[in-house]
């Protein structure tokens, strides 16, 4: 009796255990890796994903359709997902450019409207007999140059406007290169919307000398400036977030593979001028594109201020992508949590209407672009969520 009565409570306490784990905030299986474009079905490759969420919950997943490799003949492709990116619909060519390139998606949702703005670089056909690394790019605002375009959708992305060159207000004539993003541009709380850019200048060997910039718009999307300075040179493809005083911070791939850390740079004037650079050094990069983006504002939904930051979690490999998060303004990220031990390029993360978050990034060598979907609790160990 005595052995039997042992035995129960044992039983019990297993299962209470075992239910209280299953119960705490946080606690629960990995998120599942949805592949959403794989290379060699419809295109040679795919690479260089955004992925951005309407205001209605649907999620957009932007990427380049390419032949081969960097500037070989790429559309600009989109598959849209209604169940929070369990399931996609078919792909779609947003901007057909064969034999030309469009390179560089960078998505952003205008408020007012709900309208979302995608802005890209359009490079000029490959020349015939040459190979990818030999098409020297030219400087100039005309077509055999890079140029700089966007192209809007009123319906959740079911339709796109004909694309717009706005080429002429956000290149200077000087440079070969003007890239965007690549990921996600912003609205700021005033209004503005923002682009975070990159810039080549034939100033050097091979590539030249990169720097970023930002080109923004107060009005809605239908008009574009550029920025009055750059920051730089030695850094490349950036994302931006606005801090709780009104202040942008880029943050930067560096050029330099003996660097190992994110660069940044701010400014005050949103976006008209940018300050020097500094060294992130908590934030580890092996030469590779990553992204940032606030989850919260202190005096919203949430009640904290929240950042957040994924990319490689290492200075050598793009392996062991890591989704970070700062409660203050980017200054520190105590929370580190590995979403792909394995390969992991660029990436891309949104938030949708109930606060889940979703990633989107290269992996399997390159070979496909996958998309994981998770909590704030499981993301932080059941120690924050938006009730907190």
């Amino acid at each position: 009796m005595v052995a039997t009565r042992i035995r129960r409570v044992v039983l019990e306490t297993v299962f209470l255990v075992a239910l209280s784990m299953l119960t705490m905030p946080g606690v629960g299986a990995e998120p599942v890796r949805v592949d959403v474009f794989v290379n060699g079905d419809g295109y040679n490759a795919y690479r260089i994903p955004s992925l951005i969420c309407t205001p209605k919950g649907t999620l957009l997943a932007f990427c380049e359709g390419r032949r081969g490799g960097d500037q070989s003949p790429t559309d600009m492709v989109l598959k849209r997902s209604l169940d929070g990116g369990k399931t996609w619909l078919p792909m779609q060519v947003i901007v057909k450019a064969l034999p030309e390139a469009v390179m560089d998606p960078t998505a952003v949702i205008e408020r007012t409207s709900g309208k979302v703005i995608l802005v890209y670089d359009r490079w000029p056909e490959m020349p015939k007999g040459k190979k990818l690394g030999e098409f020297k790019r030219v400087p100039g605002l005309g077509r055999d140059s890079v140029t700089t375009w966007i192209t809007t959708s009123n319906d959740e992305g079911v339709t796109w406007s004909t694309p717009l060159d706005i080429t002429a207000t956000t290149k200077k004539p000087e440079w070969t290169e003007a890239g965007h993003g690549p990921g996600l541009g912003l609205q700021m709380r005033s209004g503005r919307i923002v682009i975070p850019c990159f810039e080549n200048r034939p100033d050097g060997p091979g590539w030249g000398t990169c720097w970023n910039f930002s080109i923004y718009s107060d009005d809605h999307g239908k008009t574009w400036q550029l920025s009055n300075n750059e920051a730089g040179p030695g850094v490349n493809e950036t994302q931006v977030v606005e801090l709780t005083d009104g202040t942008l911070l880029l943050n930067m791939r560096s050029d330099d593979p003996k660097k190992g850390c994110r660069l940044g740079a701010t400014s005050k004037d949103g976006g008209k001028t940018w300050s020097p650079l500094f060294d992130i050094p908590e934030l580890p990069d092996p030469c590779c594109q990553a992204s940032m983006l606030r989850y919260s504002w202190a005096d919203k939904v949430g009640g904290k201020s929240r950042i957040l930051y994924c990319g490689p979690g290492t200075k050598q490999g793009r392996h062991t992508g890591t989704v970070r998060v700062s409660y203050n303004e980017a200054k520190t990220w105590p929370v580190a949590k590995v979403i792909c031990k394995d390969y992991f390029g660029y990436c891309c993360l949104t938030v949708m209407p109930d606060g889940t978050i979703a990633c989107l990034f290269e992996s399997v060598g390159c070979s496909r672009i996958a998309c994981k979907s998770f909590s704030l609790d499981w993301l932080t160990d059941g120690k924050d969520s938006l009730e907190h």
